[in-house]
């Protein structure tokens, strides 16, 4: 399966990670489809998500934080699903010489996404 990480606001008013993998289900709709090119060594302070949205990583490594200090590594082929639409936000830098080529897919909230979280 697809390794995937799922960025939500959570009871606290704040920004956390699930970690899991995107599996084999019944076909998603997409309201939107965006791309998007970063330069090498970029990055982007806290923001929130401006959609629910699968964020899938073409070229590029990052490094994601939330407010409280939450971390994780996101890779080429990987899946994130941003859903921290509020709350206190996160962060992302590339931390190798590629470009972050990706891109957004936007979703209906109030329809079902096949992530599965890690147990």
């Amino acid at each position: 399966m697809i390794k995937a990480y799922r960025l939500y606001t959570g009871d606290d008013g704040h920004s956390h990670i699930e970690k899991g993998t995107i599996e084999l289900g019944p076909l998603n709709e997409a309201l939107a489809i965006r791309f998007q090119e970063s330069e090498p060594h970029a990055f982007y302070d806290y923001h929130n998500a401006p959609a629910y949205q699968y964020v899938i990583t073409l070229t590029g490594t990052l490094e994601f934080e939330t407010y409280p200090g939450e971390k994780f590594m996101l890779n080429p082929g990987e899946i994130l699903i941003a859903q921290d639409i509020t709350g206190t936000a996160h962060k992302w830098r590339l931390i190798d010489d590629a470009p972050w080529k990706r891109m957004y897919v936007t979703y209906d909230p109030a329809k079902p996404i096949n992530f599965v979280a890690d147990k």
